[in-house]
């Protein structure tokens, strides 16, 4: 009996480091999906005298970081004339404002040259966030 008392303590044991390996690793997995959520961004190249980027700030700008886009590519303002931030240096092409690019973990995905108009904006930043892999699920 001794024998097998010992044996399942030493089993009680074992199973309790792994359930302890097991949640360890699956609390891992939850903050990387948390950090991979913010891993793309939509870049906005500007200007200050660009009467379309007005017009995206005062149509757009107060309600996007309350969408469900912006959970998928967080806003991020540049200023086409400042000089630009090094992890944005291997985008090129950058002619007119606004343009916004869509980037996720560095890489270009897609851009949208110019604000076509809000019915229009969203429409096309749908079709670029779907090209995220994996997908950015929009409910």
């Amino acid at each position: 009996m001794k024998s097998t008392s010992h044996s399942n303590k030493r089993f009680a044991a074992h199973l309790t480091r792994l359930s302890a390996a097991v949640l360890i690793g699956l609390w891992g997995s939850v903050l990387m999906g948390a950090a991979q959520a913010h891993a793309a961004q939509l870049v906005m190249f500007e200007s200050a005298t660009c009467e379309w980027c007005e017009r995206f700030h005062e149509e757009i700008g107060p309600i996007y970081p309350k969408t469900k886009e912006a959970r998928c590519a967080p806003l991020r303002r540049v200023d086409v004339h400042d000089p630009r931030p090094d992890d944005l240096a291997h985008i090129q092409g950058v002619i007119y404002t606004p343009t916004f690019v869509l980037i996720d973990h560095g890489q270009e995905i897609d851009r949208i040259t110019g604000y076509p108009g809000e019915d229009f904006f969203w429409g096309q930043l749908a079709q670029a966030l779907g090209k995220l892999t994996p997908r950015c699920i929009l409910p």
